[in-house]
């Protein structure tokens, strides 16, 4: 499913924005440009910091998404329904010439392969966030 010829160069990409939180509240969130990251943690409490990527990161992230699809991705990948709270999730890639930009609610019946692409792309940015954060405080 590797898109050789993917219509976004590393070498332009300028930022990506990851935010998510349930329904329209997505309190969790992150900008690669500015660094601005904030997060709800398990005590509810809003923890805020600066959290640069380094290249290889951000390089890992725009690989991932190439090979999972994510600019074949509807931009709007939503729950028919709006009952139930279920986790929502943007996903933006900002290049010098374009973006791309993906919603994506965890309860989102669409085609298998598309769900789980998204929900591999949406592990590896927290696992990427997880592991810059980790370098952060041990560098304290």
């Amino acid at each position: 499913m590797m898109i050789k010829n993917a219509p976004y160069k590393f070498s332009e990409l300028e930022s990506i924005r990851f935010e998510f939180g349930y329904n329209d509240s997505l309190l969790n969130k992150y900008n690669s440009a500015t660094g601005d990251y904030q997060y709800v943690n398990r005590r509810d409490s809003v923890i805020k910091m600066n959290l640069k990527l380094n290249n290889d990161d951000l390089l890992y992230l725009h690989r991932k998404a190439a090979e999972l699809g994510f600019w074949d991705f509807p931009a709007n990948e939503l729950k028919k329904d709006s009952v139930e709270r279920s986790p929502r999730y943007l996903i933006q890639f900002n290049y010098k010439r374009k973006s791309k930009t993906v919603i994506y609610d965890a309860a989102y019946q669409g085609n298998e392969k598309l769900v789980d692409a998204n929900q591999r792309l949406i592990k590896e940015i927290q696992k990427i966030l997880t592991i810059a954060e980790e370098h952060k405080r041990a560098n304290k």
